[in-house]
């Protein structure tokens, strides 16, 4: 039992006293781990009943019997300084690789970390949640989603800017694994403005060219007339910052089409956007945790917040 503890129970127990209620402790087993060597407790004589004082005493705290709640910072500075100033030798961080939701996590009363250590609450925490940019965000929200044609040239018209030219090395490279031709930012732009012309015309036939484009062929509806043909290219480039105010990352996009009753929908697959994540993530852990001189995991904490 701690200082404060202990001369709150005297206290009631003096109070107690003169009413005629006993105040004694209860010597607790040795073997049992958690448990503090004596418990308090009132004895009512009149009416035989022993009850717990530490309701009572917990009525008239001035502060909280130990720390708890979770702390959420906007950012790895705050992160890193807020945990220096908490931390205990037991102390350690966990990291969330989740791509889609990516967070470091500070246990401060965690486990004792000698083998075989008694075991701690775990309810003192530092979170930090990775801020994603919108440009991200953005993207990810339409990855693998099958869009309507015109949402698709919509889509491309309002982040032209995250558009990026393919490098020599980057075009033959990627042309090299996947057989594609990569398209350069002004192509997907007539491409996209092509399209919204072509909204109101059915497909007239898809035809996969040797460069490993396709090339559509739209007729309006109702005539049998030759209609527009539009090159599209198999993949593209974006250069988008995975977080907000981060350092941009250049991602390519396979870009898919799938034709039904007539009607083009178009597929944007980001190619690997986990791997990007993930290792920002890992840097940022380790910078963490050379930092605060603590322990670091992947994972989240056994016990709950």
């Amino acid at each position: 039992m701690d200082q404060l503890s202990e001369t709150a129970v005297n206290a009631v127990a003096a109070l107690a006293k003169k009413n005629g209620v006993i105040i004694d402790y209860l010597t607790t087993p040795a073997d049992v781990p958690g448990l503090p060597r004596e418990v308090p407790f009132v004895l009512d004589p009149d009416e035989g009943v022993a009850r717990s004082v530490k309701s009572l005493i917990d009525e008239w705290r001035l502060t909280p019997l130990r720390k708890s709640g979770t702390a959420k910072v906007l950012t790895l500075e705050s992160f890193i300084d807020l945990v220096k100033r908490h931390e205990t030798e037991h102390s350690v961080i966990f990291a969330d690789t989740d791509w889609k939701k990516p967070s470091l996590t500070a246990v401060i009363d965690y486990h004792d970390k000698t083998n075989g250590g008694a075991a701690n609450n775990g309810k003192h925490r530092i979170h930090y949640e990775f801020p994603l940019s919108d440009s991200w965000k953005a993207w990810i929200a339409i990855n693998g989603q099958a869009l309507e044609q015109m949402k698709f040239a919509e889509f491309i018209e309002d982040h032209i800017a995250d558009l990026a030219s393919p490098d020599t090395m980057e075009e033959e490279d990627w042309r090299h694994k996947f057989s594609f031709r990569v398209a350069f930012p002004n192509e997907l732009v007539a491409l996209s403005r092509g399209l919204q012309v072509a909204s109101e015309m059915k497909v007239k036939n898809v035809v996969s060219l040797q460069s490993g484009a396709a090339q559509i062929n739209f007729e309006e509806e109702h005539k049998d007339v030759n209609g527009n043909k539009l090159d599209v290219p198999g993949m593209f480039i974006v250069s988008v910052p995975p977080f907000f105010r981060g350092e941009p990352t250049r991602i390519p996009v396979r870009l898919r089409y799938r034709l039904s009753s007539g009607k083009l929908f178009w597929i944007c697959q980001l190619y690997r956007p986990d791997v990007h994540i993930t290792e920002q993530v890992v840097r940022d852990m380790e910078r963490a945790g050379a930092d605060t001189g603590l322990p670091f995991f992947q994972g989240a904490p056994e016990m709950q917040a």
